[in-house]
């Protein structure tokens, strides 16, 4: 661990706001929670692409994404999925400095990593998008094949099987893809987004 009593933080003359009235948007977090094969990836995908037609600078972190670069380093332990999604949190706060509209993906099971990406990046730059699709339906649309993996004992430690989920208690949005198609899924986002999109 760094000492932090010799690090201090430089001031430069360009902030966020500035690069938002260069970028002409806000920028904030969009955090997309819930199981595996829950369909976030897939929302945030489509929800990321309707921003660029619309002319927005967005970027979209992903879970398999990260961990096949930065967090390279990371198994699944509890430490070790804290560790995945604190390191995140930074990533998207640096991102949201930049200026931009980001999105992540990421199952991040306990309440406590939500909460500290949120505490990380400040409430009002946090949305929250909880999928709650249910485990029988992830399962359906597992297409990774790791549900059938982890019945078997193949996967350890996996989420909804023998590894908690912790459902968000007041998720922002709130969207069951075994009951919404991803386009409606996309049009309600942008619906409860839209005053920060255009304020």
């Amino acid at each position: 661990m760094s000492d932090q009593k010799n690090i201090f933080k430089h001031e430069f003359d360009i902030h966020k706001e500035t690069r938002e009235k260069l970028k002409k948007q806000k920028a904030f977090l969009i955090w997309f929670t819930g199981l595996s094969g829950s369909g976030k990836s897939t929302i945030a995908n489509a929800l990321e692409v309707e921003l660029c037609n619309r002319k927005f600078h967005t970027y979209l972190l992903d879970g398999d994404n990260i961990r096949k670069g930065i967090n390279s380093d990371l198994g699944f332990s509890p430490e070790d999925r804290s560790e995945n999604i604190r390191r995140i949190g930074e990533i998207a706060n640096l991102m949201i400095d930049a200026g931009l509209i980001v999105l992540a993906s990421f199952v991040s099971p306990y309440k406590i990593d939500r909460q500290h990406v949120k505490n990380i990046v400040g409430s009002s730059n946090f949305i929250e998008v909880y999928v709650s699709t249910p485990l029988e339906v992830c399962e359906q649309q597992d297409t990774k094949g790791l549900y059938a993996k982890a019945r078997k004992g193949e996967i350890k430690g996996f989420t909804g099987i023998d590894a908690p989920y912790e459902p968000p208690e007041s998720a922002d949005i709130i969207i069951d893809t075994g009951e919404v198609q991803i386009t409606e899924a996309v049009g309600i986002i942008l619906e409860e987004i839209q005053k920060k999109l255009n304020p």
